[in-house]
């Protein structure tokens, strides 16, 4: 069999991680050994991230409207139930995008909460 010879594939692979990890500090950028490490961790991070992102969203979407709430003498636990007792079927992210940009009907939503919650405790 013949020898095959890997410099192609070796240098294909090796510029592949340098460009990937152009911008990190110092010779994790130069050194391909370093730089696969920190190229590695910096992946596994992103994939870590992107669920994290998801949480990290919706809590300050629960904060927001949360803060909204309170103004118009609500709870959030006490709206979320309004919210599934009027038959509304308005997600996290829209409810605190109303609150942020229209608190006016915003406080239209919350009225339409407490008369349900007022009609069910009758």
């Amino acid at each position: 069999m013949a020898r095959v010879k890997r410099g192609v594939t070796t240098h294909a692979r090796h510029k592949k991680v340098l460009e990937l990890s152009k911008g990190y500090v110092g010779r994790s950028s130069t050194n391909y050994r370093i730089a696969l490490e920190r190229l590695e961790k910096a992946l596994r991070y992103a994939y870590r991230d992107r669920r994290v992102k998801k949480r990290e969203f919706r809590s300050l979407w629960i904060q927001r409207i949360n803060a909204a709430v309170r103004e118009h003498g609500l709870t959030y636990s006490q709206f979320i139930f309004g919210l599934k007792q009027a038959g509304l079927e308005l997600d996290r992210k829209v409810l605190s995008a109303i609150a942020y940009d229209d608190p006016a009907s915003f406080g239209e939503i919350v009225q339409a909460v407490k008369g349900v919650s007022a009609a069910a405790a009758e």
